[in-house]
């Protein structure tokens, strides 16, 4: 009875981990920052962003994913269409750090072990908790000289939404292309929403109050394959 639950279990073990790949990589690519200062443009990548990932790869179809990006969000209203920002000239330069997890769907079955070329488009989602600087705007007398006004370092929650394609030109290496908003929980990346006592009493808020502000990373990943764990079963 014990050699058959034993069998049994080691089945199980085998099958799961048929396609349990570790894979480690990097994230190469740019930034980009949707609020209350800027452009118009969704998807305009104007910063470098790099970072690592780790993935544990469960079955073919799914994938728990961990990683830390760093980039400095960028935006100025001097390339804008909107005439009323590209008057007041307004810009962001926040230094950022982002550390996230959650889980990679593939829509189709990518079996890391298979030697032949394979690919797949993917999803991402999970949650993020980054670091970024407070600040808030003061005109100093003309509109086309304000001042930038740093409080201090603040820490949040996003909630990231990816979406990429990925192939593995063989078993050791793989290489995808994605783009990845990520919903902050802040109003302030960009100074607008200010909630330092001081900034607030005076005032110093400006834009949409009711929108949180969005980030954007768009690159490649290329990651590195590893950890085939194989069951060894005993008659």
């Amino acid at each position: 009875m014990h050699k058959k639950v034993y069998l049994v279990l080691c089945f199980l073990f085998a099958t799961i981990t048929s396609a349990q790949f570790h894979e480690i990589g990097v994230f190469l690519g740019g930034s980009n920052y949707i609020g209350d200062v800027g452009t118009d443009r969704y998807l305009d990548p104007n910063e470098f962003a790099y970072g690592f990932i780790y993935k544990w790869n469960i079955t073919d179809r799914y994938s728990l994913r961990g990683g830390v990006t760093f980039t400095t969000l960028k935006e100025n209203e001097y390339n804008n269409n909107d005439i009323n920002r590209f008057r007041r000239s307004y810009k962001v330069e926040n230094p950022f750090q982002e550390v996230t997890g959650g889980v990679e769907i593939n829509f189709k079955k990518f079996n890391l072990h298979d030697p032949e070329l394979s690919f797949t488009p993917y999803i991402y989602y999970g949650l993020s908790y980054f670091r970024y600087e407070q600040f808030y705007i003061t005109p100093n007398g003309t509109i086309d000289s304000p001042n930038y006004n740093s409080y201090g370092k603040d820490r949040e929650i996003g909630i990231p939404i990816i979406i990429g394609f990925k192939t593995n030109p063989n078993p050791f290496f793989v290489i995808g292309f994605e783009i990845g908003a990520r919903y902050s929980m802040t109003d302030n990346l960009d100074g607008s929403n200010p909630q330092n006592e001081f900034a607030e009493n005076l005032n110093y808020k400006f834009g949409n109050l009711a929108n949180n502000d969005w980030y954007i990373f768009t690159g490649i990943t290329i990651s590195f394959t590893f950890g085939d764990l194989p069951c060894y079963c005993k008659e």
